[in-house]
């Protein structure tokens, strides 16, 4: 028995909330008051057609009135981790999917579960009391088709598919509603006839398995309501620690360029301290029209300094910039280590030394204060738009960053 914890338009929802102005109004949350993409928007705005991903532009000529505000990452990752440390009272077996979303295992609390649907009740009850916001809830006997039950009856819904009935249930669903199925693979399987889900075991499962693996032999049994997958309640060692944003469209100013890479350096060298990580290879880039610009750069030894990352990133635009429009920045550590109290033999100790003694004031200052309180001179001209929440985010360790 799983358990989908999926929160009602939560970003929307929170704003009206916590601004009682908005109740019942048509709201669309954007990446700061410059951003004109819509994040997510009220069920009243839904009424109108919009849609998360669509143009703010477009969002009024549907609905006139419609009220922007601006996105809170750090208050809406807050309240997540309230709602998450409370579903631990349900089940110690969780997996935070999203900021907004939890599968709950329940099988081993089937003994003092009255009915799957009690337990539903008691989730929303546990979610209301503890964030004031409403959720919906899907459970059957797998993750994929729990998720898909979770969308059925929203907001504040309930729907339950039994393990028996999984199958019947999906098999006039389009593939593409599935999770983990993208347009690629949604193209592949029209290729093999299959569109919906009840076509899958009209072709072999070694079909999908040769060309995709075990992610491929996955889904050949997700579309079946046999999902194997479990749920997963460890936080695995990262594989990268990076930040990106978004820049004002063509921007071929290079003193903007530099701040944002700037400003994205900071904030990984600075993550990479607060877990005692160093890395020694980066991904930077810069995003043009005809695409990203820049790639791996090795450090000489493993770095946590945002000073000595914009080295690299200095040295990409240095070589690999022509001038052109940029839309979008990009700096990632990748393959982080554990911190090693070895000094390297290229690294200068006395250097190593002062660095350490001034990063551990710096980041002391800005935990107290709030990130970046203390900051070099040139990003005080960085972006005011918001960071914004990773789809991997987490309520606690490395992946506990906006």
């Amino acid at each position: 028995m799983i358990a989908l914890v999926d929160m009602d338009s939560f970003f929307a929802s929170i704003e009206q909330m916590d601004q009682p102005e908005l109740f019942g109004r048509p709201v669309a949350v954007t990446n700061g008051l410059q951003g004109t993409c819509i994040i997510t928007c009220s069920y009243e705005a839904r009424y109108w057609g919009i849609k998360t991903g669509m143009r703010l532009k477009e969002a009024r000529k549907l609905c006139p009135d419609i009220i922007q505000r601006p996105s809170r990452p750090k208050r809406y990752a807050e309240i997540s981790t309230n709602i998450m440390r409370a579903l631990i009272t349900i089940t110690p077996d969780i997996e935070v999917y999203s900021v907004d979303e939890a599968f709950l295992e329940l099988t081993h609390c089937k003994k003092i579960i009255q009915s799957p649907k009690n337990i539903a009740n008691k989730i929303q009850e546990l979610v209301l009391e503890v964030s004031g916001l409403c959720c919906s809830i899907g459970i059957s006997g797998d993750k994929t088709t729990a998720k898909y039950a979770a969308k059925q009856n929203k907001p504040h819904g309930i729907a339950i598919i039994h393990p028996e009935t999984s199958e019947e249930a999906l098999s006039n669903v389009a593939v593409e509603e599935l999770c983990g199925i993208a347009q690629g693979m949604k193209r592949f399987l029209n290729a093999y006839g299959v569109y919906k889900c009840g076509d899958m075991k009209n072709i072999p499962i070694s079909v999908l398995g040769k060309h995709f693996g075990n992610p491929g032999r996955r889904i050949w049994l997700m579309a079946q309501g046999k999902d194997p997958e479990n749920i997963n309640t460890k936080i695995a060692a990262p594989k990268s620690i990076g930040h990106g944003k978004v820049m004002p469209p063509n921007t071929k100013n290079l003193k903007t360029i530099l701040i944002y890479l700037q400003h994205m350096s900071e904030k990984v060298g600075s993550r990479l301290r607060k877990y005692n990580f160093k890395a020694s290879s980066f991904y930077i880039g810069i995003k043009s029209s005809r695409g990203w610009i820049g790639g791996k750069i090795k450090s000489p030894y493993p770095i946590d300094d945002g000073r000595l990352i914009m080295k690299l990133g200095q040295k990409m635009i240095n070589y690999g910039w022509n001038g052109e429009g940029i839309s979008q920045i990009q700096v990632t550590a990748i393959n982080p280590k554990k911190l090693n109290q070895q000094i390297d033999f290229l690294e200068d100790r006395e250097l190593h030394a002062k660095s350490n003694i001034k990063n551990k004031v710096l980041d002391m200052i800005n935990q107290k204060y709030g990130d970046l309180t203390i900051v070099p001179s040139n990003l005080i001209y960085r972006s005011s738009m918001p960071d914004v929440i990773a789809p991997a985010w987490k309520p606690s360790g490395h992946r506990r960053t906006v």
